[in-house]
């Protein structure tokens, strides 16, 4: 294969997972190049000016990280979203051509076909079935607060996302392991003792 180079990636198309869609839902494909702020900005529009009730996220290969990333930044900003996701295989076919073709020949393409992870995750504003595989209540409101959504956040799913957390007690903490260094030396009778990870 060290000849070829890939020149074409198709995706089969293959029906949305789900029961009941209204025929206008928006499927939001994310590939693995997509931006997340341009991602964000039309489904959030879609959502909140055009007043659609449901949204489909979708994604393969290395793209699922990114999907369920959208999905959980729509989820904190819009609450009280409904979801069912589904996982499935996709096909993938790429064609490969060959760069260094015997002289006189042609040009010879390769087919290949790739079965690759998929997700598909339906978000809506109205109740779904809550016994349907894959099926995930709205969240409770719990005092999250949103960085600046709008950054490409495909080097981390949480980037973007601050949860407060206590003051580190570092004082405390060095304290503690002092007093328990102290001790263990004392009662082991030896220098050599090393400390069993209580960092």
């Amino acid at each position: 294969m060290e000849n070829f180079r890939k020149v074409k990636t198709s995706e089969e198309e293959s029906p949305l997972p789900f029961t009941n869609l209204p025929p206008d839902v928006v499927e939001m494909k994310v590939k693995e190049g997509s931006k997340i702020r341009n991602l964000m900005n039309f489904a959030m529009a879609q959502m909140e000016l055009k007043g659609q009730r449901q949204i489909v996220f979708s994604g393969c290969g290395r793209a699922i990280t990114k999907t369920i990333t959208c999905v959980e930044i729509m989820k904190r900003k819009l609450g009280g979203l409904h979801q069912v996701t589904k996982v499935r295989y996709k096909t993938l076919l790429e064609v490969w051509e060959n760069q260094d073709p015997p002289p006189g020949g042609l040009a010879q393409n390769l087919t290949v076909h790739k079965n690759v992870p998929s997700i598909c995750i339906l978000l809506s504003r109205d109740p779904l079935d809550p016994n349907q595989t894959g099926y995930q209540p709205p969240e409770p409101q719990h005092g999250l607060q949103l960085g600046d959504a709008g950054e490409d956040t495909s080097s981390s799913s949480t980037k973007g996302l601050k949860r407060p957390m206590p003051p580190p007690s570092e004082e405390l903490l060095t304290k503690k392991l002092q007093v328990q260094v102290a001790e263990s030396l004392r009662g082991s009778g030896t220098a050599d003792y090393q400390p069993d990870g209580h960092h």
